[in-house]
């Protein structure tokens, strides 16, 4: 019995220590805002080279309101039924030190789309630091917004 309670209480605690803060973490919100990415508001959750491509495109807004970005990012299209990218969404998250991989996959009308988002761990957070999609062989650090 304290066997098995010691075994729960590992269990636990590794599971709480891996959730905390995980680089999946870091991708979720731009799934629950679909757009997000695109936001000044959430410029402080990237790192270059990805919040440079985000940056110039800001500026390229203030005279070209179409700028150089013209999908959402996360879900690698323009239109979308977030219905079933909800529904179908599922991450997969590599970690390597400092640097993590996160892959979300989903259907998109039907068919399916992978996206993998680069992180860096920076001052203790996980930042993005590119979105590719892997469907459609883009990268957002290949982007140029000048």
């Amino acid at each position: 019995m304290k066997l098995m309670l010691l075994l729960v209480s590992t269990l636990t605690v590794a599971t709480g220590a891996a959730q905390a803060g995980a680089p999946t973490d870091a991708v979720i919100p731009f799934y629950e805002t679909i757009g997000l990415e695109r936001e000044a508001s959430a410029r402080e959750r990237f790192v270059d080279p990805a919040k440079a491509v985000l940056d110039a495109n800001d500026a390229l807004q203030e005279t070209d309101p179409a700028g150089c970005l013209d999908v959402a990012l996360s879900v690698d299209g323009q239109d979308y039924d977030e219905a079933e990218i909800t529904k179908t969404l599922k991450y997969a998250e590599k970690i390597e030190g400092d640097n993590a991989v996160v892959f979300a996959s989903f259907k998109l009308f039907s068919e399916p789309r992978k996206i993998e988002w680069k992180l860096k761990r920076v001052a203790g957070e996980w930042k993005i630091s590119d979105i590719a999609s892997l469907t459609n062989e883009w990268a957002l650090s290949g982007f140029n917004c000048e």
